[in-house]
């Protein structure tokens, strides 16, 4: 019982830490759903397309993020994303909350 809740509140904090991985590569350029994937998988995150669109669209429902249909040179249509005026101030917001955090953390002292 103890690992599926470990598994359940790590899944959480990795949700949450995708969000703020969104946001910063959003407000860097814009980018398609598939890149995206490809990049976290680099950092070690592999995501199914079924993790990641619905947080895209969910990001862009709730107008954090915002979409531009754009028509490549070998005519494929891609989706791409980027941040809004809201998206940024929530990823200031999230990034100084994260270095506050970590600067606070006292899990050095619990392992001592």
């Amino acid at each position: 019982m103890e690992k599926k809740i470990q598994e359940k509140y790590l899944r959480k904090i990795f949700l949450g830490f995708i969000n703020i991985h969104i946001l910063r590569h959003a407000s860097k350029k814009p980018f398609f759903g598939s890149w995206l994937m490809e990049h976290l998988e680099k950092h070690g995150y592999k995501v199914s397309p079924g993790m990641v669109y619905p947080i895209l669209h969910k990001m862009e429902e709730e107008g954090v993020l915002k979409t531009q249909k754009i028509k490549e040179d070998d005519g494929k249509i891609r989706i791409y994303y980027s941040i809004t005026e809201t998206g940024l101030e929530i990823l200031e917001k999230a990034e100084n909350q994260v270095l506050e955090l970590a600067k606070n953390s006292k899990i050095k002292n619990l392992k001592d």
